[in-house]
């Protein structure tokens, strides 16, 4: 029993990774699969176990295939983001939020160049 709730944890963090990559607030998500603000925030914190539709709706609503939210149960990597997973997410959900193409240009040629440097 104790190793489904750690899927269901795992899960719920996958879903999290996923909608802040995309820029998406807990009641966008919600509204996008039909459910309360409340229900997506206990999927996500593996509460509430999810059925195997509505993680087909989830997958659909992210764009990621249902085998997404299993990658890495079985490996290393534990529930919880370091703190550069952390920055990275925030990075991704921060440029999905520039709405001026020109300023993620000009951020993401910034980048490149950084990245060049090492």
């Amino acid at each position: 029993m104790n190793r489904a709730n750690d899927i269901d944890r795992h899960v719920g963090a996958r879903i999290r990774e996923r909608r802040i990559m995309l820029g998406l607030s807990q009641q966008q998500m919600a509204d996008l699969i039909g459910v309360t603000y409340q229900q997506a925030h206990k999927y996500e914190r593996g509460i509430n176990r999810i059925s195997a539709g509505r993680l087909y709706e989830i997958g659909q609503a992210l764009s990621v295939p249902v085998n997404y939210f299993f990658e890495g149960l079985d490996g290393d990597r534990g529930g919880d983001l370091n703190s550069r997973q952390r920055m990275c997410l925030e990075l991704a959900r921060n440029f999905a939020v520039i709405s001026n193409e020109r300023h993620q240009e000009a951020l993401s040629q910034l980048a490149r160049a950084l990245a060049a440097e090492v």
